[in-house]
């Protein structure tokens, strides 16, 4: 069996969205065995987090899309800004956000909310409406990479996976998202730490913040599925916000990490980022191609 219903194939994209949303808990679970985790350790995360975007975005999604491109890759360039500029949208509503404050004044006179960085683990239901509000903005683009990827779920060739013909992207694709989950899940982690907070609410912290993922795979599964002709763009948005989340946030998070390390940490983070790299881009290139 190659194929599947429409409803078996969105489930199926579900439900690797929500693997990629549950290996953000991964990150918290040092911390049943640890008081805390190394900065050369985290620096060396956020690096293999970082190579193993890169790869995926620009040797597995870009290839993608060029491949899909007739002519001039206008749509793969447009679906690149796009993503660009909704991950830029996103950290500004998050610069928005009084974190832990008791409301700030910003742009002339507008107040921030306040949100208490314990309030997902303690389930405060106004907060946690306004925080997931952000992260769907946030998380979205990894969604998108991830279901933009199984465009061509049961149409062809790929790795049988319960009677479903997956494509090699959206395997790779799958495994890359949910190991740059790890260091964002330790991120959300290591604050609730210093409060104080359980380890297994500091799990469900950290899945809560990647809950988008799931559903905007799905949206952009359904999407690409239904309106071929604008794979490209697909596969540009998700392989631009990657790239830029990459360069403005992955990298910054590793140098603040780093910032108490001989060279900051950059040496621990190149390490790291190459050898993330090193294995997903021989696989990209052995897998994935037009």
């Amino acid at each position: 069996m190659t194929g599947g219903t429409g409803f078996e194939a969105l489930a199926f994209v579900f439900v690797a969205g929500l693997v990629t949303d549950l290996a953000t808990g991964l990150g918290a679970l040092p911390f049943f065995y640890v008081e805390e985790i190394s900065d050369r350790a985290t620096v060396a995360l956020w690096g293999v987090a970082s190579g193993i975007m890169l790869a995926a975005s620009v040797f597995g999604l870009a290839r993608e899309g060029l491949a899909y491109s007739h002519g001039l890759p206008v749509l793969l360039a447009a679906g690149a800004l796009v993503g660009v500029v909704l991950v830029e949208v996103s950290d500004r509503l998050l610069a928005r956000l009084d974190v832990g404050g008791d409301g700030a004044t910003v742009d002339g006179g507008t107040v921030s909310p306040d949100i208490d960085p314990s309030a997902i683990a303690t389930a405060d239901l106004r907060t946690l409406v306004l925080v997931l509000g952000v992260l769907t903005v946030h998380s979205f683009p990894e969604g998108v990479a991830v279901g933009v990827s199984f465009a061509e779920l049961g149409l062809r060739g790929g790795v049988d996976v319960l009677g479903l013909a997956v494509p090699p992207l959206a395997v790779l694709m799958t495994v890359a998202i949910s190991v740059h989950n790890v260091p964002e899940g330790l991120a959300v982690s290591i604050p609730l730490k210093a409060m104080d907070v359980g380890e297994w609410r500091m799990v469900g912290a950290a899945v809560f913040s990647s809950l988008p993922q799931p559903i905007g795979a799905v949206i952009a599964f359904a999407f690409v599925r239904v309106a071929r002709a604008f794979l490209p763009f697909g596969f540009g948005f998700a392989g631009g916000a990657m790239i830029y989340l990459v360069c403005t946030e992955f990298v910054p998070d590793a140098l603040d990490a780093g910032s108490d390390l001989p060279h900051r940490g950059i040496p621990a983070f190149l390490a790291g980022a190459l050898a993330g790299a090193g294995v997903m881009v021989p696989l990209l290139f052995v897998h994935v191609g037009p």
